[in-house]
C-alpha cells in the first residue's frame, strides 16, 4: 500500500473525527468522509485479495504504455 494512500486516509479519519458537531452540515461532511474511507478500504480489500500469479490487464496496459514515450 503506498504511504499516500496511508497519509490520505488518517487526514480523513482525522477529519471525519473533527466534524462531530450536531448541525446537519457537519453530519453530512463526516458521512462522505465516512463513505470515501469505506471506500477506500474495498479498494485496499480487492487490490490484496488479487493472487500473485493474476495479471491486472490495465496495470499492464498502463506500464506499456508509458514505457512507448520514454
Amino acid at each position: 500500500m503506498p504511504p499516500t494512500y496511508v497519509l490520505a486516509r488518517d487526514h480523513l479519519q482525522r477529519a471525519a473525527t473533527i466534524l462531530q458537531g450536531p448541525d446537519s452540515r457537519s453530519r453530512q461532511l463526516r458521512n462522505i468522509i465516512e463513505r470515501t474511507i469505506g471506500l477506500m478500504d474495498d479498494l485496499q480489500k480487492e487490490t490484496a485479495s488479487m493472487p500473485e500469479n493474476v495479471l491486472d490487464l490495465a496495470a499492464f496496459r498502463a506500464r506499456q504504455a508509458q514505457a512507448r514515450f520514454e
